[in-house]
């Protein structure tokens, strides 16, 4: 059986609220529970019109207080920003409140411009050079493993409790798969960022992987996928997804483009290259043809799991995508 899992934006669709993002996204981790995904990732995004999560670690604690039995978890925090110490602190209190089921997963990306990075850092952030040294940071934190000249070294780290979140390296290069791989660690590799050359970032993972914090490898792979009724409503929403893409390639900060922008929209040669260029992040159609496509990249990657990325142009079709590839899936219900 295959395993699949949410990431969650809180895309601000255009039209709508910050508010409205925000209870849609505890709405869809209810209903993603309900369908039997394995775990619903938050992401963390500064400065942008369009996604509106600055913080996975609130709103986690929300998601865990309405949910019964789904993995919640970061994809991921952005590292470089913050104090490994506090991170662990602040995801042991997580998994204190909802025992074995957080995940925490890394990145190393500013998750928006670097603007917005240096002004989120108090003009100190660091671009990820400290990031390798985090991750190991975390490692022995959750591990009681820090070395004895680590300022963390023999600091009570709080909640003291007998389980730990499960650690996950995020990336869409090799950087992150490498990281993973010398750390033993979880690997998540972002397939709707980079679509050419994933399946070689994760041979490479699971080639040079060393039993470390885990004793095995475990890799995932996170696709964008809207899935529809039918072929005429799937054209629909892609012309949205359409859309948006071109705001991104422009800069653009702008909230996610509704069904009806998308459809009202006419582009030029140039924008029309940048859609062609893009179409390979996407997989968008009936469940059929999500489903084959699905089951094409997992075997490429030789993936143990698929994480689901969904930003349609309304919240409806949103939460129909998952119900459609829940079904498809047969996942169990809970």
């Amino acid at each position: 059986m295959t395993l699949l899992s949410v990431l969650d934006q809180s895309p601000v669709i255009a039209g709508h609220t910050a508010a409205d993002a925000i209870a849609a996204t505890v709405e869809l981790a209810q209903l993603a529970d309900d369908l039997g995904y394995t775990r619903y990732w938050c992401a963390e995004h500064h400065g942008l019109r369009g996604v509106c999560n600055p913080s996975p670690e609130i709103m986690l604690a929300r998601l865990g207080s309405v949910t019964k039995r789904i993995r919640i978890g970061s994809g991921g925090v952005m590292l470089p920003y913050y104090s490994p110490f506090k991170v662990a602190e602040q995801f042991m209190m997580l998994e204190a409140l909802f025992p074995n089921r957080i995940d925490l997963g890394v990145g190393r990306a500013p998750g928006g411009d670097m603007r917005t990075a240096q002004a989120v850092a108090s003009g100190q952030y660091n671009r990820g050079e400290q990031f390798a040294q985090q991750v190991q940071d975390l490692v022995g934190l959750m591990d009681g493993t820090l070395p004895a000249n680590n300022v963390a070294s023999g600091v009570v780290l709080q909640p003291q409790i007998e389980t730990r979140p499960q650690l996950w390296v995020l990336g869409s290069s090799d950087f992150g798969g490498t990281l993973a791989a010398q750390l033993g660690l979880r690997f998540s590799f972002a397939h709707f960022i980079n679509a050419h050359f994933g399946h070689l970032v994760a041979n490479a993972y699971r080639e040079h992987f060393q039993a470390g914090h885990e004793a095995t490898p475990y890799l995932a792979c996170a696709v964008f996928v809207i899935c529809a009724d039918t072929e005429q409503e799937a054209a629909d929403l892609e012309k949205a997804v359409d859309l948006r893409r071109v705001q991104m390639a422009l800069g653009l900060n702008a909230p996610i483009p509704s069904i009806e922008q998308g459809l009202a929209q006419e582009y030029g040669e140039r924008e029309q290259l940048v859609i062609d260029r893009e179409k390979p992040r996407s997989i968008i159609g009936t469940p059929e043809s999500v489903v084959e496509r699905l089951h094409a990249v997992q075997e490429r990657f030789a993936a143990d799991e698929l994480v689901v990325l969904t930003v349609a142009g309304s919240y409806a079709a949103r939460l129909r995508s998952y119900e459609l590839l829940a079904q498809a899936f047969q996942l169990p219900r809970s």
